[in-house]
């Protein structure tokens, strides 16, 4: 199901696209605040972690089970990288697509999220004839939770403790959508 990414999708306030060399100030920026950080994997990202990235997705495919692929969110009145979206395809189960975001704090709460979410999964659906979406958050990041829920995911569980996380223990939500769900959605917004 391997298929190279687009040069661009768009939304009325957005341009989606690989992510280039050249983003790696703007992705460090973001990436490197504490407020990004705290519920994502990661305690600082710098310049190394911005080219290790880099280099890691520029020969990469979507869809290639297994893998993670990270699409850039540009927002186009500035033309400034603002966030990055994570689409790890399943090993064993290449319809199925774990999906992630993070956004630069100053664009956090104007639906910036929303919107880059609502034309990828639908390009998953459409053109990947993805099956099943998923995603997983830190319990305690609302934000994300709310997210979510407005795009029409189903909480599935709520795993109390799951893992060791920052020196503590971490609950997390997890959230899915079915190819199906995403359509009817669709049906009823027009």
């Amino acid at each position: 199901m391997s298929m190279r990414f687009p040069d661009s999708l768009t939304t009325p306030r957005l341009l989606l696209r690989r992510l280039q060399r050249d983003d790696a100030p703007a992705l460090c920026a973001y990436r490197s605040s504490p407020e990004v950080a705290r519920y994502q994997s990661w305690e600082t990202f710098g310049p190394d972690e911005a080219a290790e990235l880099l280099d890691d997705q520029q020969d990469r495919d979507i869809g290639v089970p297994g893998t993670w692929f990270q699409v850039a969110i540009v927002e186009t009145g500035t033309s400034q990288l603002i966030g990055d979206c994570g689409l790890h395809c399943l090993a064993d189960e290449a319809r199925q697509f774990e999906i992630g975001i993070t956004l630069a704090p100053s664009r956090q709460g104007q639906r910036y999220a929303t919107e880059a979410l609502e034309c990828l999964i639908s390009y998953l659906f459409t053109d990947l004839s993805a099956r099943r979406l998923f995603a997983t958050t830190d319990a305690l990041n609302d934000s994300a939770a709310a997210l979510f829920r407005r795009l029409g995911f189903r909480q599935e569980a709520h795993h109390l403790e799951l893992r060791a996380y920052k020196g503590g223990w971490t609950s997390e939500l997890f959230f899915a959508l079915l190819a199906r769900e995403w359509g009817m959605r669709s049906q009823l917004d027009r």
